[in-house]
């Protein structure tokens, strides 16, 4: 397993956003966390990546327990993440965008920066390489020097996976990144996500609340409801599960 929930349960105040839940996420796995909104779903993103501290339970990545580690700690270790709100900065380009992903592997110092001597010459250069080999193979390479804002969504989704895929992840963290594409563009996402897991022996996780998305993409799912697991395995065993119809698919299967 390349990642462990044990036993994670988080409360806000008296809410159970999420209780005595456990699953793991094998090596080059693509795995879907699913269920209903306020399922607890993007509650596990945060503790997984360390914005939200489990209020019981173990997270366990790469044989490292993680639990309660900063956020910056936990990306150097390899896990990056999106978000379900696409969060680019507006001011810069897309090849801006993509380079403060590699922030966290800088190995020079300020004075190096500000004089622009020594390793400094060398990493920007290596940063900015590097940065356009991802964006040419998320097929984006031509957008380089537009602002990141004036692209299309679909675009804009290829951006900020380029910028976490920078960070050089063993884990991949994707929330909800097919919401608001057409059957084209989540076709090429589809696409995409197979070939980094191929490519680079990347695991990846995924919310997503388009099933046919997910049927396609997933060799296993897990669904929450109300913060507690009511399935877990194929996706074509969850379309089948009764409390997972009752719950969550009901409105898919009858379209």
């Amino acid at each position: 397993m390349i990642l462990s929930l044990e036993n994670i349960s988080k409360n806000f105040g008296g809410v159970n956003a999420i209780s005595q839940t456990s699953f793991g996420i094998k090596r080059g796995e693509i795995f879907g966390l699913i269920g209903p909104n306020g399922a607890g779903k993007t509650t596990m993103f945060n503790i997984i990546t360390g914005n939200y501290s489990p209020s019981s339970g173990k997270v366990i990545f790469d044989s490292k327990d993680i639990t309660n580690l900063k956020p910056n700690k936990i990306v150097h270790l390899g896990i990056a993440r999106t978000f379900q709100n696409i969060r680019l900065f507006s001011s810069l380009s897309v090849l801006q965008n993509v380079l403060i992903g590699f922030d966290n592997a800088i190995k020079y110092t300020a004075i190096e920066a500000f004089l622009h001597l020594g390793r400094y010459k060398k990493f920007e250069k290596k940063a900015h390489d590097d940065a356009m080999a991802l964006l040419d193979e998320l097929g984006i390479s031509q957008f380089a020097n537009e602002m990141a804002v004036d692209l299309s969504y679909g675009q804009q989704r290829k951006v900020e996976i380029a910028r976490a895929l920078a960070t050089n992840p063993k884990l991949l963290l994707l929330d909800e990144p097919a919401a608001g594409m057409n059957h084209t563009e989540s076709d090429e996402l589809a696409r995409l996500i197979f070939s980094l897991r191929d490519k680079r022996n990347m695991s990846i996780l995924l919310i997503e609340h388009d099933m046919k998305f997910v049927n396609h993409l997933c060799d296993r799912v897990l669904v929450l409801d109300y913060g507690r697991v009511i399935f877990s395995g194929t996706p074509s065993e969850a379309i089948n599960n009764s409390e997972v119809i009752t719950a969550y698919l009901g409105d898919f299967l009858n379209d």
